[in-house]
């Protein structure tokens, strides 16, 4: 268990979820995880170090992504374009369960999120959300116009949570990326959340071989948002 698919050291061991089965409470949120994935068992297998970390990410997920005042999907559009700005290939090949089960998201809608603005796959409100992900992932310049944007479409409650969710999904995102985690590696079987065609190992390692894995593609930001 101490190296990724990609032959890339891991920097810091899992915690066996098997090790903490005196904790329920615990155990039965990684079981969750491996079953419902946002966040997938391998990621909170290294915060479980420290339990206090492991239940601070699982409120914080709970509380302002999967639940919260501003709609679940907009979360979700915005905690891939971080993971596609930001080439968190472990967070950019989850997608989430609540959206697919509810049919407000499918895998096309996902596929032009680095070039938002021309998409004819995303209303006016979600653009205006990924326009404030934008700013606050590449540190741009915000216009008015940004601003007038987000009020149009967003109360002040929703605004606050989705600043703070982009926030949280960039830092652990980064975070996650020097740990040379892969999925698969802890309670492995179990797909919950994971992106088509990723289903396992062997499916991974396919797609990520393929030229058109999303990870290879470069991709820059504007210089300011309008």
């Amino acid at each position: 268990m101490g190296r990724t698919t990609s032959e890339q050291k891991l920097r810091i061991p899992y915690v066996d979820p098997q090790d903490v089965k005196g904790d329920k409470d615990m155990y039965n949120e990684f079981l969750r995880c491996a079953r419902e994935g946002t966040p997938r068992p391998e990621s909170q297998a290294i915060r479980a170090h420290v339990p206090a970390t492991f239940w601070s990410f699982a409120d914080t997920w709970k509380t302002c992504f999967h639940t919260g005042v501003c709609e679940h999907a907009i979360k979700e559009l915005c905690r891939i374009y971080v993971s596609h700005s930001v080439k968190c290939e472990f967070c950019g090949n989850q997608r989430s369960e609540k959206t697919r089960q509810s049919g407000q998201l499918i895998e096309e809608d996902y596929k032009d999120l680095m070039n938002f603005e021309k998409s004819e796959r995303h209303d006016e409100r979600q653009k205006a959300a990924l326009r404030y992900t934008e700013a606050i992932v590449w540190d741009l310049e915000c216009s008015d116009h940004l601003w007038d944007e987000l009020y149009k479409h967003f109360e002040i409650p929703e605004i606050v949570e989705l600043g703070y969710f982009v926030g949280v999904t960039m830092g652990q995102q980064r975070w996650l990326r020097t740990l040379n985690i892969e999925h698969h590696q802890i309670l492995a079987g179990q797909d919950g959340s994971m992106a088509p065609g990723m289903e396992d190992m062997a499916h991974l390692k396919e797609a990520k071989a393929s030229d058109s894995y999303w990870a290879k593609n470069k991709s820059a930001p504007p210089q300011t948002v309008e």
